[in-house]
């Protein structure tokens, strides 16, 4: 049947692929008179809901509602930011959207066929190099979805490696991670386990775990002691698995330096803009050993019979390719052109660029915590001031504040000055907002933020009176 009758007998249902013909055929064969006998069994009110839909609207009109109903949205564009909790706003080199937008990127997928995708293969291979030596470790995956994602993987890896079915996770960690971790385990016989740190230390840990999971800058931004959890790990005959920031592995030590066995991060602070939440890309890196188990795609070095330079697939142990219980993941989705955006902006950045970006980072947070700290109505969580008694906890570009008024309350004043302020978590910290420093915010925004929270308190007092 040529395609001209088959789109004039498909002309009543122009979204059906199949014929009158074809789909009678089909039920024919499974002993259904019509279509509507395959769903009897699902109640009317379900199979033809009344979706109350108003009446159809000219073009123009549904154009001219939708333009004003856009007009009325805030431009964050114009406004200073200073949240982060897990997406941060950083400089990204012109380079990066110029090799993005090249035709042969962006329109390639999975690169399957590796002589055919020699550029696309490429390019994930010096992804995986960058992030290897990022994070001083001695193999990288081509990506994974997101950093949650990267991290619940990597938790499993751990519990396939070591053979057992309990993992240890500090609860300094971001909620999202632990959400997500719980997502990926609650079918699987693996059991997931919440401890305090102090509890960790003072010997709460079993024998019988798979891995210590922990993030470090947590998630109000404090640096963790890498080198006790991942010696309570080894001590246990355990993985360590640390989630963290790539920005401050150029400022601290690595944890590849530190010991740590498994490492996850989001890749969106390596050159992927914010983009209202995604995509993004997983980063995880881990040790030879492991390579195996590990989860997603690898992509490999060789020479071809000529000698010259090639690149493949090496391993990719995904449910697509081999059998579902021996397979090391389900990831389906090709992160390939993030990944490409994070090749690009490391190549263009260098290890001193990205140490720079670490270090603007870390010393404006710093000023800001410190500018912050001398307001009258305003304070720093505890363990972040300089006044607090006992160890004072080192933080990278981000940390909590205790503000005088809900933070929800202090979010809405500052909007009106066209700041975007931090994260409230008061729901972890009472009365407390996470707030985040970049490269992006000058001294000059930054005072601005410190007088406008400092005249914020004023008015409150003015009001009182």
């Amino acid at each position: 049947m040529n395609t001209l009758n088959r789109q004039n007998q498909s002309s009543s249902h122009p979204f059906i692929p199949n014929t009158p013909e074809e789909r009678a055929e089909m039920l024919a064969t499974i002993n259904a008179a019509s279509f509507s006998d395959l769903v009897q069994d699902i109640p009317d009110t379900y199979r033809f809901p009344d979706l109350k839909l108003p009446d159809g609207l000219p073009e123009l009109t549904v154009s001219e509602r939708l333009n004003s109903l856009a007009a009325s949205n805030i431009d964050l564009s114009t406004c200073t930011s200073f949240l982060g909790a897990g997406a941060y706003n950083h400089f990204i080199p012109s380079t990066v959207n110029a090799v993005l937008q090249r035709g042969e990127f962006v329109t390639s997928y999975t690169p399957y066929q590796p002589e055919a995708s020699q550029g696309t293969l490429q390019a994930g291979f010096e992804f995986q190099s960058a992030i290897c030596q990022l994070f001083q470790m001695d193999a990288a995956n081509a990506g994974m979805y997101d950093g949650p994602t990267a991290f619940a993987e990597a938790c499993l890896m751990a519990a396939r490696v070591t053979r057992r079915n309990k993992i240890i996770i500090i609860d300094s960690a971001d909620p999202r991670l632990i959400d997500v971790l719980h997502a990926y385990t609650k079918h699987q016989d693996v059991q997931v386990q919440l401890l305090n740190l102090d509890d960790a230390v003072s010997g709460a840990i079993d024998q019988d775990i798979a891995c210590i999971a922990f993030q470090s800058p947590n998630f109000i931004g404090a640096i963790e002691d890498v080198c006790t959890l991942t010696q309570l790990a080894k001590d246990a005959g355990a993985l360590s698995v640390m989630h963290t920031n790539p920005i401050s592995s150029a400022f601290f030590t690595s944890p590849g330096t530190l010991g740590v066995d498994i490492v996850t991060a989001e890749g969106q602070p390596l050159g992927v803009p914010l983009a209202f939440g995604g995509a993004y890309v997983g980063l995880l890196a881990t040790r030879k050993s492991y390579l195996r188990q590990m989860p997603g795609r690898i992509i490999g070095k060789t020479t071809d019979t000529q000698g010259r330079v090639g690149y493949t697939l090496t391993l990719q142990t995904r449910e697509q390719h081999i059998r579902r219980e021996r397979a090391t993941s389900n990831i389906c989705t090709s992160t390939q052109l993030i990944g490409l955006m994070v090749a690009v902006y490391v190549a263009t950045m260098g290890p001193q660029g990205i140490r720079k970006a670490a270090d603007l980072c870390y010393h404006k947070a710093h000023y800001m915590a410190q500018q912050i700290d001398k307001l009258p109505k305003w304070s720093l969580a505890p363990g972040f001031s300089n006044e607090d008694k006992g160890q004072k906890k080192i933080f990278f570009n981000e940390f909590p504040i205790i503000c005088p008024i809900p933070p929800a309350e202090v979010n809405r004043k500052l909007l009106q000055h066209s700041i975007v302020g931090g994260l409230d978590i008061s729901n972890i910290i009472p009365h407390a907002m996470l707030i985040c420093a970049t490269e992006m915010n000058s001294k000059e925004e930054i005072d601005r933020f410190v007088r406008t929270l400092n005249t914020i308190s004023e008015n409150i007092d003015n009001v009182r009176n």
